[in-house]
């Protein structure tokens, strides 16, 4: 989309390729995420996109400057998935800048998952407890033939993933969900049915920590935790992007990798003085612990509880230039 009069376009390099990814057919769907040149930086007003800029593992890149506003936030989940927190801030009169921090790749047990779905001894129950691990599920299943599971999900976001296969003939069913969307949570209230033998089947990120599947365990359940993916983090920015970023006034993340990504880039500029709105609890405890002071995030996660974080740090920063 064209930019509008009030932006500069002031340097445009072209190139973008990708690398071969894995064997596994549906891992082509990591294509569309993982570049090994750049990851675009787009500015979104109302329901325009244009993009201002690049970040950049070469120096390929596009750049265009955009129009600065108090009411700005930074993006920063891997590309085409910021789009419905950008339209919902859109309604709220934020500018949103879009800075993947971090791309998708396959896990070094991804071609393994199909043939674990078609084993004789089926599981009892399937943890997924991301949207991305939801996605790599599916289409491992789809391949699989789609036999009869029955999956827990760790919250709303995730269980949105099946949607559209709940809604077919397809034997699938999201049968559990934890009252409070955390791993935490769903290790100690995921239903062990009375079955001392109940197997649990958990693709997950190579990069998440142990916690369910050593909370699951310790209740009696037999965890197969298979690592279908993992995050690539951005780790260079060209300079005119970052600065674009860190003069915005919230950065918004949504995992851990996006926090640790974040800070590896402003290292040299820290302390960072402005803030952080994280989608959860787990993200914000990362934060924390890396020494960010100002964060912000919903008791319940979720897009319209990051919303309302999002929201409620423009609102403190704003306070505080006043």
């Amino acid at each position: 989309m064209a930019a509008s009069s009030q932006e500069e376009e002031i340097r445009v390099l072209s190139g973008y390729p990708t690398r071969g990814l894995c064997s596994f057919a549906m891992a082509s769907r990591f294509s569309s995420s993982l570049s090994s040149s750049c990851l675009p930086l787009y500015s979104h007003r109302g329901c325009g996109i244009t993009r201002i800029a690049s970040a950049a593992t070469s120096s390929h890149s596009r750049v265009i400057r955009a129009s600065s506003k108090s009411r700005r936030a930074v993006v920063t989940r891997e590309r085409g998935k910021n789009d419905k927190l950008v339209q919902a801030l859109s309604k709220h009169d934020v500018d949103c800048l879009e800075l993947p921090l971090v791309a998708h790749a396959p896990g070094p047990d991804l071609d393994r998952l199909p043939s674990v779905l078609t084993a004789d001894d089926p599981f009892d129950w399937i943890v997924i407890t991301s949207p991305e691990a939801g996605k790599v599920f599916l289409d491992a299943w789809k391949a699989a033939g789609s036999p009869k599971v029955k999956i827990g999900v760790v919250g709303a976001g995730t269980a949105s993933v099946f949607k559209e296969v709940v809604r077919s003939d397809h034997p699938l069913s999201v049968a559990f969900t934890p009252s409070k969307a955390t791993g935490k949570v769903l290790a100690s209230e995921l239903p062990l049915d009375g079955n001392d033998n109940s197997r649990v089947l958990y693709p997950a990120s190579a990069k998440a920590g142990n916690e369910i599947e050593e909370g699951l365990s310790a209740r009696g359940f037999h965890v197969t935790r298979l690592n279908t993916y993992t995050t690539v983090p951005v780790d260079h920015v060209e300079p005119i992007v970052l600065e674009e970023a860190l003069s915005a006034p919230v950065v918004a993340v949504a995992s851990p990798s996006a926090l640790r990504a974040w800070a590896n880039l402003i290292h040299d500029s820290w302390p960072w003085s402005h803030s952080l709105a994280c989608i959860g609890e787990t993200t914000a405890s990362a934060a924390k612990k890396l020494g960010f002071t100002k964060v912000f995030y919903p008791k319940f996660p979720g897009l319209e509880g990051w919303v309302t974080s999002i929201l409620e740090a423009l609102e403190e920063e704003e306070k505080q230039q006043q």
